[in-house]
C-alpha cells in the first residue's frame, strides 16, 4: 500500500526546522490544502499531512485509528510516554480524571490573583524603557513563572529551565542531527531533575501539582516513579511553551495592526473575543499521530504503521470552516476553532492558557496601550510547533 500512497498523494520535500518571516509558513500550509487533502512530504523518512478540517477535526476524534503512542513525525517508535498525552483508552482517561480538577475553570479562576500580579510585575521591569523584546523580556518568562509556581519549583531556575525548554522545543542548531542531540540531553537532563523533585516530595509533600500527583490513584494503585517523571516531563514541555508562543503571535499582530489594538485598548470587553480568534488565526502547534491500520482519506491511502500530521493551522485557516479565514476578525463569533486540539486528548489546559492569555493583554495594554514592532525588525518561525523567535517592539515613553 505504501507504493499505491506514494502516487495517489502529492509529494513533497521541506524541512519543518527551516526559519522563515513569520507568515510565511501560513501561506505555505495554505497553498498545501489549496492543492490536496492530503500531501506527502518525504523529509525524514516521510510522512503524511492532513490540510483540511474536516479530516483533521475526524482523526483527533478517533485515537483508536490515530494514535498518540507517537506524537512526533521524527520519532514514529519513541522510547518514551509522556503522560498524559501519549497513554490512550481507559489509562488516559484515568490520568484525565485525576488531573481534571487542578485544571477546571474554578481552580484557574482561582489562579487569577497571582497570574495577575506576575504579569504586572514582569511589564513594570520594562515600562520605562520605551523598548522590549515580547519573546525574551515577556513571553517566556510570564507563563513559565506561573508554571513554576504550580509544579512548586523555585523561580530561581527559571534561566536553566528556559534553556532546557529552548532545546527542546525550538530548533537551536545548523542541522537536524545536531537539533536532535540537543533535545535528547535536554529531555534527560529535565527527567533527571524532576526525578529529584518526586524524591523530595514523597519525604515532603506540599499542594503543588507534583505533590497532588502522588495520591493519584489508579484502579486501587498509585502512580509509579517513572510514570511521575514521564508526567512531570511533559508537564514540563506543555507548561512552559505554548502560552509563551501565543503571546508573541498575538501581540506581533497587535503591534502591525494598530486599528486592532486600539479597538483592545478602547473596548477591553472585546478581549475574551479577540483571544479566540488570535488563538484561531495563529494556531502553531502541530501535532502528530501514529496510524494503526491502514485508512483512505479523500481518496489517499495511509497505510499501518504511518505517521500523520494533523496542524491546528491546516484546520482552524480552512476557508470551507471558516468565512475570511485568512483574515483576523477580532470580534468572529461564532468561532468554533480547534486551536486546543479536539477529542479526548484535547488540552487539559485550554482554561489555564485562556486566562493567562486574557490577563497578560489586559495588563499589557493598561501600561502600554501603543506601541509598534522595531523598525527594520524580522520575524522568523519554524515549520513546526515553536512561535516567534523575537518581537521587538517599542513605544513611546511618558
Amino acid at each position: 500500500m505504501q507504493q499505491q500512497a506514494v502516487e495517489q498523494c502529492p509529494v513533497h520535500t521541506y524541512s519543518p526546522h527551516e526559519p522563515r518571516p513569520l507568515g510565511e509558513w501560513n501561506a505555505f500550509f495554505d497553498r498545501l490544502r489549496e492543492e490536496a487533502p492530503v500531501v506527502r512530504n518525504t523529509f525524514a523518512g516521510g510522512y503524511f499531512v492532513l490540510t483540511r478540517y474536516e479530516d483533521i477535526l475526524a482523526a483527533y476524534q478517533d485515537p483508536d485509528t490515530y494514535s498518540s503512542e507517537a506524537v512526533t513525525v521524527m520519532d514514529p517508535d519513541p522510547a518514551h510516554r509522556w503522560i498524559p498525552h501519549m497513554l490512550g483508552g481507559e489509562e488516559h482517561r484515568q490520568w484525565r480524571r485525576n488531573l481534571g480538577p487542578a485544571f477546571s475553570p474554578r481552580a484557574v479562576s482561582g489562579l487569577d490573583d497571582r497570574v495577575r500580579q506576575r504579569a504586572g510585575e514582569l511589564i513594570d521591569s520594562f515600562a520605562d524603557r520605551g523598548s522590549c523584546d515580547v519573546m525574551t523580556d515577556f513571553a517566556f518568562r510570564f507563563p513559565t513563572s506561573i508554571f513554576l509556581e504550580l509544579m512548586g519549583l523555585p523561580s530561581g531556575e527559571l534561566e536553566r529551565f528556559m534553556d532546557w525548554e529552548a532545546d527542546i522545543l525550538h530548533s537551536r542548531g545548523p542541522d537536524p542531527a545536531t537539533i536532535a542531540r540537543q533535545r535528547t540531553a535536554a529531555l534527560t537532563a529535565v527527567g533527571d531533575y524532576v526525578s529529584s523533585v518526586i524524591r523530595e516530595r514523597r519525604a515532603d509533600p506540599g499542594e503543588d501539582l507534583v505533590s497532588q500527583a502522588l495520591q493519584f490513584r489508579f484502579e486501587g494503585r498509585t502512580a509509579t516513579d517513572e510514570e511521575l517523571r514521564s508526567y512531570c516531563v511533559f508537564m514540563f514541555m506543555a507548561g512552559l511553551d505554548t502560552v509563551a508562543a501565543q503571546l508573541g503571535y498575538i501581540l506581533h499582530h497587535l503591534a502591525t495592526h494598530p486599528e486592532d489594538r486600539r479597538r483592545i485598548v478602547d473596548e477591553p470587553e472585546l478581549l475574551p473575543v479577540a483571544v479566540e480568534e488570535f488563538l484561531r488565526a495563529y494556531s502553531f502547534v502541530i501535532p502528530a499521530r501514529k496510524v494503526k491500520r491502514d485508512v483512505e482519506v479523500a481518496g489517499c491511502p495511509i497505510p499501518a504503521g504511518s505517521m500523520v500530521q494533523l496542524p491546528l493551522a491546516m484546520a482552524t485557516r480552512d476557508a470551507a470552516a471558516f468565512e475570511d479565514a485568512g483574515q483576523v476578525r477580532i470580534d468572529r463569533t461564532p468561532n468554533n476553532h480547534i486551536a486546543f486540539g479536539a477529542g479526548p486528548h484535547r488540552c487539559l489546559g485550554a482554561h489555564l492558557a485562556r486566562h493567562e492569555l486574557q490577563i497578560a493583554l489586559t495588563e499589557w495594554h493598561r501600561r502600554i496601550p501603543e506601541y509598534r514592532l522595531a523598525e527594520g525588525a524580522v520575524t522568523r518561525e519554524t515549520g513546526r510547533s515553536s512561535g516567534p523567535d523575537t518581537v521587538p517592539v517599542v513605544w513611546d515613553r511618558q
